[in-house]
């Protein structure tokens, strides 16, 4: 058996064959539905969405009230979800809809595979060599940061063991880390990193861009949504210490907002006011619950205008300014950004006035007119005060109005291990005329792609 050679499918054939698959799940699933309509009848279907709309009233009602409006508000959205599926279960839906589900999340996965298996060159940053091992390299690590993770890895030890030096932050102490950065740049750092979370993240890569050096993201906070969308490990921030002996760079973008820069978002509005509150790091949800009403419906918010380029965007409850948009194509990728070197910034705004907008929204989804999704290059946020509560990277400022948000493209150097777990998954937005492309696609023999 010696002789023997393992076989491999061709990724374009491996692509053609799954965007085949995608397509006969979606039209099952459409299939499904449509004898569904026939065998139940279309008062079913706009049940269902009238029940999606009152639920989307109750919740309404909860976030945005309090004492038995708060109390009504929760019944009758749980009340709304119940009569739905009772509903459909009433209406001999009790097995299509579930086979639906099942193949359209058959299709959804199949389509997905087949983009990763497509052979065209990937949105991503494009990797470069780095020009050797960094010799002096420094990481700033926060032994805090996803209770604990620095601990429970052995992150100093084995950095230390890779020839890097190790600055540990003390607990419940503050430390200015930007200026901990400076000092090991003027002290001859050829490399800077941080083990903590996505605002440490970027302060410290705030350092490393003005002064052209690479930057090694560690994925030891809570959430890790750089190093997600890097394609970091965040099971084992280990890895990501990889890159020091074996490593790649990555040229992303990098935002400014009122001169301080951010790797994720900007959030301004409803979440950023809450983020401010003293208790809301150790009571997020009751933080949370206990300042909606005040903020939705008590006139306690303000309301933001902001002007995307020149498109103008008015009268917003809460915005979102992201480096990069966020995915919003792909119903399995929501959350991540498809690229970090685009040169545009993501905005999303949501203004929802009453419960029948909350309705509104909650059945046409993106189509609704309380949503805005749009990208820009530039966005100032402007307001009726001096200065609004603004939370950069999750982190609680207060800045003066307007407050604008830049992107510098391409302005980050940073060094990610040449085995990235994620990379795999950082596939293009979900885009169907591709997918029909892939599955009628015949390359000729021997042809390369």
């Amino acid at each position: 058996m010696g002789g023997a050679q393992v076989s491999r499918v061709d990724p374009s054939v491996r692509a053609r064959s799954l965007a085949r698959y995608a397509l006969l799940a979606a039209a099952a699933a459409v299939l499904v539905v449509l004898l569904s309509l026939l065998d139940a009848g279309l008062v079913i279907i706009l049940g269902g969405l009238a029940g999606l709309a009152v639920c989307a009233v109750g919740a309404w009602w909860f976030l945005a009230h309090r004492g038995a409006v708060r109390v009504l508000g929760a019944g009758l959205a749980v009340g709304a979800l119940v009569a739905v599926l009772a509903l459909f279960l009433n209406g001999g839906l009790w097995f299509t809809a579930p086979v639906g589900v099942v193949l359209w999340a058959g299709a959804l996965g199949c389509a997905r595979g087949a983009l990763r298996a497509d052979r065209r060159p990937d949105p991503a940053p494009a990797a470069v060599e780095p020009s050797g091992p960094p010799r002096r390299a420094v990481l700033i690590m926060n032994p805090a940061s996803g209770g604990g993770k620095v601990a429970r890895f052995g992150l100093v030890a084995r950095a230390e063991a890779l020839g890097a030096r190790v600055i540990l932050l003390r607990p419940g102490t503050h430390s200015d880390v930007e200026e901990l950065a400076r000092k090991a740049v003027a002290e001859g750092a050829d490399l800077l990193g941080v083990a903590g979370g996505d605002g440490t993240q970027a302060l410290v890569a705030a350092v490393a861009a003005e002064h052209d050096l690479p930057f090694l993201v560690i994925s030891a906070g809570t959430r890790n949504h750089l190093a997600m969308d890097l394609g970091l490990d965040r099971t084992d921030p280990s890895r990501c210490l990889d890159a020091l002996t074996d490593g790649v760079e990555l040229r992303v973008d990098l935002g400014d907002v009122a001169g301080r820069a951010f790797v994720n978002t900007v959030s301004f509005g409803v979440y950023a006011a809450i983020v401010q509150r003293p208790e809301y790091r150790d009571a997020k949800a009751g933080t949370a619950l206990d300042a909606l009403p005040d903020l939705l419906a008590g006139g306690a918010g303000e309301r933001l205008d902001a002007l995307a380029d020149d498109r103008p965007v008015d009268g917003q409850q809460a915005l979102l300014v992201s480096n990069n948009p966020y995915s919003s194509a792909d119903p399995l990728d929501v959350g991540r950004r498809p690229r970090l070197d685009g040169g545009e910034l993501g905005v999303l705004g949501i203004r929802v006035d009453g419960a029948a907008q909350a309705a509104d929204l909650a059945v046409r989804g993106s189509m609704s007119p309380a949503l805005t999704m749009l990208t820009s290059r530039r966005v100032e946020v402007r307001a009726g005060a001096a200065s609004i509560p603004v939370a950069v990277d999750g982190e609680a400022l207060t800045l003066p109005t307007p407050v604008v948000c830049t992107l510098r493209p391409r302005a980050l150097r940073v060094l990610v291990p040449r085995d990235r777990p994620g990379a795999a998954d950082q596939v293009r937005e979900l885009d169907w005329r591709r997918i029909a492309t892939l599955a009628v696609d015949r390359p000729a023999s021997g042809a390369r792609r």
